[in-house]
């Protein structure tokens, strides 16, 4: 590397006392200027390790799932609500939980 800073990922748990909404998050989304993604997919479900071209925001909606981290090994688990922002080019895959997972995830636009 010649000596450009590596950025993280940001994590941001759900701290609201009701249930995260579809509506309620993906309207949150583009009032940040995201284009909303819906997706799902079943439980165990692995995501091979890939980066993006672009900052991703990723909500977990309903299930969870673990984002994986090759460069530093860390590993991290999303449930309902939560967000993970990530940076452009950063490497990681993802495992989906044991009852499935729903998301929005979005790019800005």
């Amino acid at each position: 590397m010649s000596g450009a800073s590596v950025q993280q990922a940001r994590i941001t748990r759900w701290r609201g006392g009701q249930h995260p909404t579809l509506d309620n998050i993906t309207r949150q989304m583009r009032d940040e200027g995201l284009r909303p993604y819906i997706w799902s997919n079943i439980p165990n479900f692995r995501y091979p390790v890939r980066s993006h071209g672009y900052d991703k925001t990723l909500y977990c909606i309903q299930g969870s799932l673990e984002i994986v981290f090759p460069a530093t090994r860390q590993r991290i688990t999303l449930r309902s609500g939560d967000r993970i922002d990530l940076p452009r080019g950063m490497r990681y895959g993802a495992t989906i939980g044991a009852s499935g997972v729903q998301c929005a995830e979005g790019s800005r636009v």
